[in-house]
């Protein structure tokens, strides 16, 4: 019994710093969510008139970011970088957005975000300014230009990047997608990562009213699901996904491919993609899948992507299986959305709007938008997401397509497939040396939602 008793202490001493742990993060949590209340809703409260006390340090230099990607990307990339500035101390110059993208547009951070309220909701964390001091010029021996390694860890910025302070006064990171680590964080800085995208990046009183208005509109013909239909022509000129379209739309999406550079994989093999689900599901698909799932054909579904590939034809099928189907633009005066036309980011932020405050969330494809998306309602209180098995799907659509199965077998399949498919509390899944693979952050930032303790 006495050589019982170091075994039995060992053991209450571990269940004693697992508690205390898990306490901790709830409690790291609960002051996340306290002082800025749950993610901003359909109807966000007004920020709170009092500021936080700016945090008084000593700046080891300027970090100045060139964001790249579409607007989520982009989003996931302000989190990150401020996480950046903050644990090297750094003072943060008010993020530009990419303007040389696919997408071609002009917006600055200031034309989709209150920058006054990104300023001010982190000054208790990081100092924020909107430009750099004039004697540091674009060709200022004393800046330093580069892209940091993708998907690195605290360690890599405090023994990489911090040291180069000591040469340089500035450092312009000019691409700034995935390059912080999912998972292996401090539990601060994941903490910040959130609060940064549920708080200090809020669109702009255009875009929320706007917003607003849609989903008020939306709302009063009922409850609605928000599709993201990730079938535009970037995305499957990009991925090379040409099923069900003809070979001159094929080789018209290939021609693109080529004409941007960026985009590195030029010769692609769609049919050995699409079975690894690795294509958006297209509108026909789609219509099935829903159906499928057990959407009734009065259905309210509004679409929440841009300009669908193939237009109005493309589409008939998905709206003749759900006539209830609309878009911004048949939901707002033409004159109201002018001044967002042909300003993709601030029309893609509409959709981040309506998205997150539907009553369902289906996107066919898991780009940038669906993650945070999903992320953000989770952190709303795990709001119904359903994110689809591609490759099951695949495989059940050309099974009942080919007549091999009936109606009853395939709807049946589908369903049970995706059981388990809604977003509900979980723990993100971790692979060693595979970044690109794993859960990522921004879907499902455990450690700011009410389930942290689980995952600790």
């Amino acid at each position: 019994m006495a050589r019982s008793r170091p075994r039995v202490w060992l053991v209450a001493a571990c269940a004693a710093v697992l508690l205390w742990a898990s306490v901790a993060q709830l409690v790291a949590v609960g002051r996340l969510l306290l002082q800025f209340g749950p993610a901003g809703d359909a109807d966000p409260s007004p920020p709170p008139s009092v500021l936080p006390p700016p945090r008084i340090y000593k700046s080891n230099g300027y970090l100045k970011i060139s964001c790249n990607g579409g607007l989520n990307q982009m989003r996931s990339e302000i989190c990150d970088m401020v996480a950046v500035a903050r644990l090297l101390n750094l003072t943060m110059v008010v993020p530009e957005l990419d303007k040389r993208s696919f997408w071609a547009d002009q917006s600055n951070f200031g034309d989709i975000f209150d920058v006054r309220h990104f300023i001010d909701s982190l000054r208790d964390e990081v100092h924020i300014i909107k430009q750099l001091p004039e004697r540091l010029g674009p060709s200022d021996s004393d800046i330093i230009e580069m892209p940091p390694v993708s998907w690195s860890d605290e360690k890599y910025y405090l023994h990489q990047i911090l040291p180069l302070f000591s040469k340089y006064s500035a450092i312009h990171f000019n691409k700034t997608d995935a390059r912080l680590a999912n998972n292996g964080i401090s539990t601060e800085l994941q903490l910040l990562r959130c609060r940064v995208n549920f708080h200090a990046l809020k669109f702009t009183p255009q875009i929320e009213g706007l917003g607003n208005k849609l989903v008020h509109k939306l709302r009063a013909r009922g409850s609605f699901v928000a599709l993201h239909l990730r079938y535009e022509m970037d995305m499957l000129a990009f991925s090379g996904c040409n099923h069900g379209l003809s070979l001159e739309e094929a080789e018209e999406l290939k021609k693109m491919r080529y004409a941007y550079p960026w985009w590195r994989d030029k010769e692609i093999d769609s049919q050995a993609k699409r079975s690894q689900g690795l294509c958006p599901l297209t509108p026909e698909e789609t219509s099935l899948v829903l159906k499928a799932l057990g959407f009734q054909k009065d259905s309210l579904i509004y679409i929440a992507a841009g300009e669908i590939y193939g237009g109005d034809r493309r589409l008939e099928p998905l709206r003749s299986a759900f006539p209830k189907l609309v878009r911004k633009e048949m939901l707002l005066d033409s004159e109201v959305l002018r001044q967002f036309q042909n300003h993709s980011s601030q029309m893609a932020a509409l959709d981040f709007i309506v998205s997150t405050a539907s009553d369902v969330f289906i996107p066919t494809f898991d780009g940038n938008m669906a993650k945070l998306v999903e992320g953000h309602r989770r952190f709303l209180g795990f709001r119904r997401s359903v994110v689809l098995d591609r490759r099951k799907l695949v495989e059940l659509l050309d099974l009942y397509t080919n007549k091999t199965i009936s109606w009853d077998n395939f709807a049946s399949s589908v369903q049970e497939a995706h059981k388990s498919r809604v977003a509900q509390p979980s723990c993100r899944r971790k692979l060693e040396n595979r970044p690109k693979e794993e859960d990522y952050f921004y879907a499902n930032p455990h450690e700011c939602l009410v389930n942290s303790s689980l995952c600790s």
